[in-house]
């Protein structure tokens, strides 16, 4: 349920929101909307790398039935990180940097519960993608036990350009994949290292599978060939903060 006071409503409270630096976690647009104010409020949105729906009407108006313009804004929960900034704070800190990628890991409890983990392991910052990845809301929030609050978050336009930041940034990227030779007990964590999962159906694209450095896989000898996700996240990064002790 979607409370009132997290809502941001009208066209030109969308776009002062996003100017005053307000964190959004989605903008729902009216699909028939045009003129110079939608304009200036896509160049906002495009700024700001806020997520975008355009919708039906039908859509927006269940959000609220007052004058909205087509225009509807879910506030955020959390405030969102600059992964370029969080890098160099970590780094300038004296800090071995331990960053966490989530790949089109789209549900809120899953999401919850690896940032949970993350954070309880030193994780410096989880990276997830504006879209194909989990809401943060407040299930997000209530399943991490609100580590949310603590952990930073960075929410980027592409994964693949992420990486790349990362691995021109003197960061290793080590892919969890069921496709590796090799298990999470032979990667080095001990140098600056970013851990990419993927979802349970997909897994990682195969396009961060290339750019990765190193994949190593969860060894298991029972019969059931997968684990869940959030698990799967629980165990590599327990080998990392023992390897890091």
């Amino acid at each position: 349920m979607i409370k009132k006071q997290d809502l941001i409503y009208g066209i030109r409270a969308v776009i002062e929101a996003l100017k005053s630096g307000q964190h959004l976690e989605r903008i729902f647009i009216q699909k028939t909307l045009k003129g110079d104010l939608i304009k200036e409020l896509m160049f906002e949105i495009h700024q700001s790398k806020t997520p975008l729906s355009k919708v039906p009407p039908e859509r927006i108006n269940k959000f609220t039935k007052k004058n909205h313009q087509g225009v509807v804004a879910l506030i955020s929960p959390i405030q969102y990180s600059n992964l370029e900034h969080l890098v160099l704070e970590v780094y300038e800190r004296g800090e071995v940097p331990l960053f966490l990628l989530l790949d089109e890991i789209t549900d809120v409890r899953n999401f919850g519960a690896i940032a949970r983990t993350a954070e309880c392991m030193g994780v410096h910052g989880v990276v997830i993608p504006i879209k194909g990845g989990a809401q943060v809301n407040e299930d997000a929030i209530k399943t991490s036990a609100g580590a949310l609050n603590y952990l930073p978050v960075c929410r980027e336009k592409s994964l693949l350009e992420a990486v790349e930041f990362l691995k021109a940034s003197g960061i290793s990227i080590i892919s969890c994949t069921e496709k590796s030779e090799s298990t999470i007990h032979q990667a080095d964590f001990k140098s600056p290292s970013a851990i990419i999962m993927g979802s349970e159906e997909k897994g990682i694209s195969e396009e961060l599978l290339s750019l990765s450095d190193q994949n190593s896989k969860i060894p298991m000898t029972g019969k059931i060939e997968s684990l869940n996700v959030s698990v799967a996240a629980g165990m590599i990064l327990y080998e990392a903060h023992r390897q890091r002790s």
